[in-house]
């Protein structure tokens, strides 16, 4: 094995590029039939009383056109009077999305604890204290989701959806108060995730069955069974727009790395949530603009208040020559350990996003990276692995806004 461990950093590579690209598919196709039939729900219109579809027991169809072919879906009440012989569930597209997303998660975050999800500015943790606070936030955020589902508040979908919010926001709040911004960010993903993915195997499919498995008796089936998957469906559809955006924050560290990023979190959430409701409005006939221009102005408000300040003033008479020698010998102790052609740090196989600043020239390319990432976000280095004071992160600015020399 010791042979091969020069490999091991550059294997987890590659099961990142490929779980990261399953992932992405599988939610696609996840993603994409939970708006289609969503779409189909708000769209579908009654057939006229009377007609043969009213007697059949049909609540509403639609017909479309798409590739060249003509389509014409309907949605019966309870259930046809007759069970087809040829049914298709719609689970393995949540199922796989999960499961490669909790494995990419393994991979990148629980593999490398100590660099990806521990900010000792934050948190002392070990790497088993970080890790056992992600798991156990997915296993309490869906408990206390269904807990609320159950209750007498599920059936009040404004006030669920007002103390849901306030759940994943204080859920925020606690994340990033114990984790690094990226991996508190990226574990409210996974507690959403795991809920919409909880809802399909434990409730929507089990409904689905015990109504499949009424009419194979004889029975008519429950209409309770669909009521409640339409109400778990309706919720992952909310829940959609504000899990996409936290599986690409990780790109985007003026959001995670803010000193309120729970703040920023809970604004971009709600703004998803805005603009998701107007669509759904949308295709039920109403347009209702109030909605997605609210959620635009959540997103203007959030992008002013985390701009970054303006630079200093250049200051006369500084020998430029001696600054940059002292800004990178700052950048070879701190960063050339991961931004190198061969990264030293370990789980590093390759420079992250491929900023090498293991020479003169590079780190001149790269200055405006640099101080954006070193200076103003304070996201590098990752989890400030290597301690990058505040001293050496001033000498980093002083350099920028006098010129870059």
């Amino acid at each position: 094995m010791e042979v091969f461990g020069h490999l091991t950093p550059y294997l987890l590579e590659w099961c990142n590029l490929l779980l990261r690209w399953l992932h992405v598919i599988t939610g696609i196709a996840w993603i994409g039939a939970s708006f289609y039939f969503v779409w189909l729900d708000n769209t579908i219109r009654p057939p006229a009383p009377g007609s043969d579809l009213a007697e059949k027991g049909v609540s509403g169809e639609l017909w479309a056109v798409h590739g060249g072919g003509f389509y014409n879906p309907q949605k019966y009440l309870v259930a046809p009077a007759e069970l087809p012989k040829e049914l298709h569930w719609f689970k393995w597209e949540a199922y796989s999305t999960w499961l490669s997303g909790f494995a990419l998660l393994t991979i990148v975050y629980y593999f490398n604890a100590q660099a990806m999800m521990v900010d000792k500015s934050v948190a002392d943790l070990s790497s088993l204290q970080a890790v056992g606070l992600g798991l156990g936030s997915l296993v309490i955020g869906w408990t206390v989701y269904d807990l609320l589902c159950r209750s007498k508040l599920g059936q009040h979908d404004l006030a669920f959806g007002v103390v849901m919010f306030g759940f994943l926001v204080g859920s925020a709040y606690l994340l990033t108060h114990y984790l690094s911004g990226r991996a508190a960010y990226i574990h409210v993903g996974g507690m959403i995730g795991t809920m919409m993915v909880a809802n399909v195997l434990m409730l929507i499919i089990p409904g689905q069955r015990k109504m499949v498995a009424a009419m194979m008796a004889g029975q008519k089936p429950d209409p309770i069974h669909g009521q409640k998957a339409k109400q778990r469906s309706v919720h992952n559809n909310y829940f959609t727009l504000p899990v996409l955006f936290i599986m690409i924050s990780n790109h985007y560290a003026m959001t995670y790395r803010h000193e309120h990023a729970w703040a920023v979190l809970a604004v971009i959430m709600a703004a998803g949530v805005l603009i998701r409701h107007f669509f759904n409005l949308r295709h039920r006939g109403r347009v209702e603009w109030r909605y997605p221009l609210a959620g635009v102005a959540l997103l203007a408000a959030v992008a002013v208040a985390i701009a970054p300040k303006a630079p200093a003033a250049a200051v006369a008479g500084v020998d430029h020559a001696a600054q940059f020698a002292q800004v990178q010998t700052i950048i070879g102790q701190r960063c050339v350990s991961c931004h190198a052609a061969h990264p030293t740090q370990p789980g590093f196989a390759s420079a992250p996003a491929g900023v090498m600043l293991d020479s003169e020239a590079l780190i001149r390319q790269n200055a405006p990276r640099i101080y954006q990432q070193s200076v103003q976000l304070k996201a590098m280095p990752i989890a400030n692995l290597t301690n990058m004071t505040d001293a050496e992160r001033a000498q980093v600015a002083a350099w920028f806004e006098g010129g870059a020399k």
